[in-house]
């Protein structure tokens, strides 16, 4: 509906014709598929080449320090956050790493068809919605994982910039 009311709106007008409005068209359905696909490409890199691995080392480090008390015979209740964190840690790189799988495998699904409009479609409802998914997994690693280990800067840090 929108779709013709757009076209008739600039064609009444004598604005564009009908072809113009329609390359027009197309060219903002390239560019947004263009962007999600450089945004996917980026948070897939970060999140692989970046987030996990930090989070892996913290994780390392969590291990190392519930290995050490428990080598001196200490409670398992002292122990207990630890387990916990690890535990978190393990969920949230697991969940990174399906949804950046599943982000790639969306886009070249998408990547394979031919119409521009329903390529845009494809990118905007299997690609797009697992930005969030990612993101908020890697927002609770950056709560969890030590300052000194996180590859960038943490929001809470760009914050207090001023």
């Amino acid at each position: 509906m929108f779709r013709r009311v757009h076209f008739s709106l600039f064609e009444n007008l004598s604005i564009f014709s009908h072809r113009e409005v329609e390359a027009r068209h197309e060219i903002l359905l390239e560019t947004y598929i263009k962007k999600i696909q450089i945004e996917s490409r980026v948070m897939g890199d970060l999140a692989i080449n970046h987030i996990i691995p930090a989070a892996l080392k913290y994780q390392t480090r969590l291990a190392e320090n519930v290995a050490a008390l428990n080598s001196i015979k200490v409670s398992a209740d002292m122990t207990k956050t630890q387990m916990e964190m690890i535990t978190d840690i393990s969920k949230h790189i697991t969940n990174i790493n399906v949804k950046v799988e599943e982000m790639i495998e969306a886009r070249k699904k998408a990547n394979k068809i031919e119409n521009i409009r329903e390529k845009a479609i494809a990118y905007c409802d299997a690609v797009r919605p697992l930005f969030d998914i990612i993101r908020d997994n890697v927002d609770d690693l950056e709560m969890l994982v030590d300052d000194e280990l996180w590859p960038m800067a943490k929001y809470r840090e760009l914050v207090a910039i001023r």
